[in-house]
């Protein structure tokens, strides 16, 4: 592992605060230009990628994590360091991270979203044609997004000890979702 210092800050002041960066990855030789096999000690950045197909849920957020690791798990633990990209490719569900021991949060957060994004025939909302739940769905998958970003280290999704993805479906009678993942690394 390698530590290095960083100054903050335009001018640094009488005592400059520091940061101290540790590096999980060190090459074990630099790019030298006037060595040709230079370039084999570094490893070449790969990826993978694999779209899941996850059953229909009933409404409200459920815990994917044990899916996800399961469909990627094989390709995951060839990567020592990199990013975990999952994309939802649908409008009316979303994805986030988020508590993964106890079910009441899931609930509640279900609650809470039920609470401030109003639904039903007399909803303000324009758009109706998919049903009452549609627009509803919408904006709740605009608020949590439908994107997630997680660090690989050592072959592993580096989240913390009580972090897991959730699928928050937003529709009363959902369809499969497909989620794309994508690893790149080393």
């Amino acid at each position: 592992m390698q530590a290095s210092l960083l100054s903050l800050g335009a001018k640094p002041p009488l005592t400059s605060p520091q940061i101290r960066v540790k590096s999980l990855y060190t090459p074990t030789t630099f790019n030298d230009p006037t060595d040709s096999t230079s370039m084999a000690a570094i490893p070449a950045p790969k990826w993978a990628q694999k779209t899941i197909t996850l059953a229909p849920q009933r409404r409200g957020c459920h815990l994917i994590t044990p899916k996800i690791l399961k469909e990627i798990g094989q390709d995951l633990s060839g990567f020592k360091c990199g990013l975990a990209h999952l994309f939802i490719q649908h409008t009316s569900a979303s994805l986030t991270i988020n508590e993964n021991y106890d079910s009441d949060v899931r609930d509640d957060t279900e609650t809470f979203l039920s609470k401030i994004v109003p639904e039903g025939r007399s909803a303000p909302w324009k758009h109706t044609l998919e049903g009452p739940d549609d627009m509803p769905a919408h904006i709740k998958s605009s608020m949590f997004g439908c994107s997630l970003m997680i660090p690989i280290t050592d072959g592993q999704l580096n989240m913390g000890t009580w972090q897991g993805i959730w699928l928050c479906e937003h529709r009363d009678r959902a369809t499969a979702r497909k989620v794309v993942v994508t690893l790149n690394g080393v």
